[in-house]
């Protein structure tokens, strides 16, 4: 049994340069755009959280700037990317605003997935368009970006967007409706894969195999982007873009391939902060903090007594009650030395305390894993 697409809450939609714009034409396809904003429209309607990470700028801007058809050198791509992303943001500003709706631009690169304190900032900010029922439109900043420094394509971007904010499903629009046992352009016998529950060296083969050139860009990226969306706890999809309104088809019985996970994006963060980060620091933490933790809530200033460590914001520290006994470890939201300057303190004094307001939080209750027992 696959999922139905009504289920999830949090969804991120892969719109494609193929798709978005017609090369034939060199024009955007105003059309299709519009029809797919209905359908994020629809998801937004019912309260879900939706994100496009969308590709087209350079493909939008080669156009405005009248290079041709071949490849572009390094910084003929970061112009046609400068042009286009103005071009692309007020694309989509204009469809989803017919549905009134807020579209909200985000340029990332490499390090912001990467690196932690960037990562953050960009996970806060994405939290608050959402927040606001604002719908984020994610792209790679190819103004600046080398391919030393790129994810290289937008499947994995999406995925690592996914993973970022917690979102239960991504979709992948792309020009096939799904994973085949074989390319069924060259193979007769190739096989429509409805549902992949793990994706093995047999999957991979089936996308052209784990290292292989010929298909970069293709079939493997998605496969690569399924991994590091499942082992998120996100779901995932390919389905075939090209059609009007392709998630409505989806959603009304089109074929197209899920990459299901066993797992759930808080189960799998918590499980993430639980095993797979060495503390750097500890917090000592009040019978009342220990107390409110333990029941579900998030640790503030005022409930820490004492830290040790060097840590810096978004590492992992251990909790302790008075006792000395493990109450859990979390995400601290503060630098070591800007946490000593606030604990034991309310959270109203915090601007004042460090000249801007920061978090309310120490650590929020979904960066916090409670010990067992």
């Amino acid at each position: 049994m696959t999922p139905a697409l009504s289920q999830f809450r949090r969804v991120v939609l892969k719109v494609g340069s193929a798709l978005l714009v017609d090369r034939a034409r060199s024009r955007l396809n105003h059309a299709w755009l519009a029809a797919l904003a209905e359908d994020v429209a629809d998801l937004h309607g019912r309260g879900v959280d939706v994100l496009v990470v969308s590709s087209g700028a350079i493909a939008l801007g080669r156009t405005v700037l009248g290079f041709g058809s071949g490849s572009l050198r390094l910084e003929e791509s970061q112009a046609a990317a400068a042009v286009g992303q103005i071009a692309l943001a007020r694309i989509w500003s204009e469809m989803l605003a017919h549905h009134a709706i807020t579209a909200g631009q985000i340029l990332v690169t490499l390090a912001d997935t990467e690196e932690r304190r960037r990562y953050l900032n960009a996970r806060a900010t994405l939290t608050k368009l959402l927040e606001l029922r604002a719908v984020p439109v994610v792209n790679e900043n190819d103004t600046v970006a080398t391919s030393e420094i790129r994810y290289g394509d937008n499947d994995r971007l999406a995925a690592r967007v996914a993973t970022m904010i917690g979102a239960d499903l991504l979709v992948l629009f792309s020009d096939v409706d799904g994973l085949y046992t074989a390319p069924p352009a060259s193979d007769p016998d190739a096989r429509h894969v409805p549902s992949v529950e793990r994706i093995t060296p047999a999957i991979e083969a089936m996308a052209g195999g784990a290292a292989s050139a010929l298909s970069r860009g293709g079939m493997r990226t998605k496969i690569e982007a399924g991994k590091i969306a499942t082992a998120g706890g996100t779901h995932m999809l390919i389905a075939d873009g090209r059609p009007k309104n392709p998630l409505r088809q989806v959603a009304e019985g089109a074929r197209c391939t899920w990459f299901l996970t066993p797992s759930s994006p808080a189960t799998a963060r918590k499980t993430w902060i639980a095993g797979a980060l060495e503390p750097r620091g500890t917090l000592l933490v009040d019978e009342g903090a220990a107390r409110a933790l333990r029941g579900g809530a998030s640790l503030l200033p005022v409930g820490v007594t004492a830290l040790s460590g060097d840590f810096a914001r978004g590492d992992s520290v251990l909790l302790r009650d008075p006792h000395g006994g493990i109450v859990g470890r979390g995400l601290v939201a503060y630098d070591a030395e800007d946490a000593a300057r606030v604990i034991g303190r309310s959270s109203r004094e915090i601007e004042q305390i460090l000249g801007n307001a920061g978090r309310s939080e120490m650590i929020h209750r979904d960066d916090l894993v409670l010990a067992l027992g």
